[in-house]
């Protein structure tokens, strides 16, 4: 299926500023992704918006989001808090906002033309098939699966949906009306496991396991005109770029950078305190191999692939040529496994024989 002209304009936004970030920061050293613990609903959730249960009330709020590059404050907080139950995977977010204003109410329409809240879900750590949702303040969503990332020529799958998605949005202040000062909305989200698992060839809820997760917040920069809320522009009367503000920074204003992710533990307790999980040792290694592989792919120098300590072990990564593309793969000093990245970005683990 043909992208959406906004969606095709987005992708090439993406590529372009993908190299523009290599260009600048090749194999630059990644710092941490973020981590949360979802824990199990104790109680039942009723997808209203509001945070009222007592599940919601012991769920630890995550980090305040940040802007996109990691090194702003955003204008207005943003938060988000998870759970999960046999059958559903709950998120509830709050965004701080002053102005509360949107417009878009077709289903699948290009959400983050109004201030929305995004959802990102790659399951199997792999940068591909992976999942994006979209809500604005009118509980307008758009739901789409990335075959894989759009740096690697990726598709938007736009007539994905997921099937038997909850949503609802609570305003604590007036839609649409620019003469008052707002508090706040809220949104509250049950996405189905089963719609989750059924891309990525799972079969399997990954208790007491970890997903690659991330959010993002668009904000626009706004006027009033005639008592009607619209984007600013400036003085040749180009619409202004919007903000963007994320839970786990990108370090670079691309969300489509699955390595860059949060990790969200799903523990099988009720109690909400959050455990001492920490990110698996193999992960700092992909983080690395992330970062030899796109500087590879970017330069075309293989003097590039360079060992590097990981963790106190020497890591050396290898390029393994064949007739249909390429392998940049090492060896694990932590679990033995051999990790791999192919030609196309994919990553993949196995057992070293």
């Amino acid at each position: 299926m043909s992208l959406d002209t906004s969606v095709k304009t987005k992708q090439k936004i993406a590529i372009f500023l993908f190299l523009l970030y290599l260009g600048c920061a090749a194999a630059a050293a990644q710092e941490a992704p973020k981590k949360y613990t979802a824990f199990k609903v104790l109680d039942s959730l009723i997808v209203d918006g509001l945070d009222t249960e007592k599940s919601w009330q012991n769920a630890e709020w995550s980090d305040v989001f940040i802007d996109i590059e990691g090194d702003k404050k955003a204008n207005y907080a943003t938060r988000v808090k998870m759970l999960w139950d046999a059958k559903y995977l709950y998120f509830f977010a709050k965004l701080e906002e002053p102005h509360i204003w949107g417009d878009i109410t077709k289903r699948d329409a290009v959400i983050f033309y109004n201030n929305d809240f995004e959802i990102f879900i790659d399951p199997k750590g792999t940068t591909h098939n992976y999942m994006e949702l979209e809500v604005n303040v009118l509980n307008t969503v758009w739901d789409l699966l990335l075959t894989k990332t759009y740096s690697q020529g990726g598709a938007a799958i736009n007539n994905w949906d997921i099937n038997g998605l909850k949503s609802a949005v609570h305003i604590n202040g007036t839609l649409n009306n620019s003469s008052d000062t707002d508090k706040s909305w809220t949104v509250e989200i049950a996405i189905p496991w089963a719609a989750m698992l059924e891309p990525s060839n799972l079969k399997t809820i990954p208790v007491n396991d970890f997903w690659r997760i991330n959010f993002s917040r668009v904000q626009w920069q706004h006027t009033i005109e005639d008592g009607k809320y619209a984007k600013k522009k400036d003085a040749n009367g180009k619409v202004l770029p919007e903000y963007n503000w994320v839970w786990s920074p990108q370090g670079v204003i691309n969300m489509h950078k699955p390595n860059k992710w949060g990790y969200v533990y799903f523990s099988d307790e009720v109690n909400g305190k959050q455990p001492k999980w920490n990110i698996p040792k193999d992960e700092h290694l992909k983080w690395y191999l992330y970062d030899v592989f796109l500087s590879f792919v970017y330069h075309k120098d293989e003097s590039l692939i360079q060992s590097k300590k990981v963790l106190g072990k020497l890591i050396e990564p290898r390029l393994e040529k064949h007739t249909t593309g390429f392998n940049i793969w090492v060896k694990s000093p932590f679990t033995n496994k051999i990790l791999v990245i192919k030609e196309n970005g994919k990553f993949s683990s196995y057992e070293a024989e």
